[in-house]
């Protein structure tokens, strides 16, 4: 329940006569929802490139004065939340790395799981990282790569990268859409006045009236120029979308893979309610990830679906700590249940997931201390017993609930009247898809590509290089 941390939105923009900056930031607005630590726009005019960066939310993170400065009519944007480095101002996305020759800004949403090895190796030729992210590493191993083309240093960079990334990169005159071979994390295309847009979900096109051309393929580089649109691919051994875009992530309005996020989610709950039936006054969802789900959950049980908890949307990240009496009223500064509605009402509860098993207990004991009689709890996810490496922030193994509870012992523990997750066959029978092009891991252990460590997310500010090295050859 919402222990799940977004991974990154990423945004390009490339059309002339276009205010690209103030286009850039109101589709960042759209993918708020992706990361909220920092944001921040690059653009490029005459082969000069601006750039702006701050922490907090894009509405906090620009002021009129400086969109006006980003100059250009191509532009990249980013929202971030930390996968690879600290919540701190120099790992604010995109990020500018450069030699006289070349300068290159570029946004990323993913996770490389051999970037301490990648540094330790770029440090050894020369190169000073200003930064403990992973997007770093990228960019600087392009410009390490021998090739003097653009998309041929992108191809030498995407044969040394383990793990998730999409990407857009702007440099000189151009901007480049990337998506790594297994499509861990989604990329679209979109057309806008003449110009082409890149974004992590459809949802940005709506908001600044672009229209949605195609998603970008596992493996494949698109370039924009005044040419237009042409793309390259490389080798694309599986692929391993992430299921969590469908379960949690994306934005419900969203198209991924031909499908609408909001009707798979309400699939879920409708496949719940068969695998899961209870004796029930009241369906609810837990907002606003899980309201498709509960509606679904109505709709295909027959039980009457009705708003319990309030979610207060004003509660974003902040660098406040709440006081003690704050902190111990915990979960109501985010939610607050409707009394009158769910009083005396035997409650099935639709959400998510559930992680560390830390926010479900408290929000059934607020539910019942609101005078509801039973809550049976139903999840759109099987139980989560891998922990992520490939963009998402979830937790460790021994974090995490389900590795080391059985489900009885979980209900035990949050304080359900019943538990019941969906299973992996209702998850794939509910989304529509092919179960072999998703990536299952956090479920089942079987990770797309070997992960050889329990890594942590500041390894770049705390591996020393020699230890970076002893983690084992790095693939040319």
């Amino acid at each position: 329940m919402h222990d799940l941390h977004e991974s990154c939105g990423i945004f390009g923009i490339y059309a002339p006569g276009v205010d690209v900056a103030r286009i850039s930031f109101f589709a960042l607005f759209a993918l708020q929802h992706r990361g909220q630590e920092s944001a921040g726009i690059a653009t490029s005019e005459g082969g000069k490139i601006y750039i702006h960066t701050d922490m907090g939310l894009v509405s906090h993170a620009f002021t009129e004065d400086e969109l006006l400065r980003l100059k250009g009519n191509i532009a990249i944007g980013h929202n971030r939340y930390s996968t690879t480095g600290s919540s701190v101002a120099c790992n604010a996305q995109p990020i500018l790395t450069g030699t006289t020759e070349l300068q290159v800004a570029l946004a990323h949403n993913g996770n490389i799981i051999n970037s301490a090895a990648l540094r330790a190796d770029l440090e050894e030729q020369g190169f000073k990282f200003n930064s403990s992210t992973d997007s770093e590493v990228i960019g600087y191993l392009m410009l390490a790569s021998p090739e003097k083309e653009i998309e041929a240093k992108i191809k030498y960079a995407m044969r040394r990268l383990q793990g998730a990334y999409s990407l857009v990169i702007l440099a000189g005159e151009r901007i480049y859409g990337v998506r790594d071979p297994m499509g861990v994390r989604p990329l679209s295309l979109g057309t806008i006045d003449g110009g082409w847009v890149l974004a992590s979900e459809t949802c940005a096109f709506d908001n600044i009236g672009a229209q949605f051309v195609r998603e970008i393929e596992p493996g494949e580089i698109v370039t924009i120029d005044n040419n237009g649109v042409r793309s390259t691919r490389i080798q694309s051994e599986r692929k391993a979308l992430c299921i969590f875009e469908f379960i949690y992530f994306a934005r419900p309005d969203s198209l991924l893979n031909g499908k609408l996020i909001y009707t798979a989610r309400e699939q879920m709950g409708a496949v719940l309610s068969r695998e899961y039936p209870v004796d029930a006054d009241m369906v609810m969802g837990v907002p606003d990830s899980a309201t498709a789900a509960g509606i679904g959950y109505a709709r295909a049980s027959g039980i009457p679906y009705h708003e319990g908890l309030l979610k207060n949307r004003y509660v974003a990240r902040t660098f406040i700590a709440p006081d003690q009496r704050l902190r111990e009223l915990g979960v109501r500064l985010k939610f607050n249940p409707l009394t009158q509605e769910i009083s005396g009402k035997r409650l099935v509860v639709v959400d998510d997931s559930i992680v560390r098993g830390t926010t479900t207990p408290r929000v059934i004991n607020m539910l019942k201390k609101a005078g509801a009689r039973e809550v049976h709890m139903r999840i759109c996810a099987p139980p989560i017993r891998y922990p992520c490496f490939f963009g998402v922030d979830m937790a460790t193994r021994w974090e995490l609930i389900a590795a080391h509870k059985t489900v009885d012992e979980v209900k035990d523990t949050i304080g359900a009247d019943t538990l019941g997750h969906i299973s992996m066959d209702g998850l794939i029978e509910a989304v529509g898809l092919p179960r072999d092009i998703f990536c299952l891991a956090c479920f089942t252990g079987e990770y797309p590509t070997p992960v050889q460590l329990e890594m942590d997310k500041l390894q770049l500010e705390t591996l020393p290089v020699s230890m970076a090295r002893s983690l084992g050859e790095i693939e040319t």
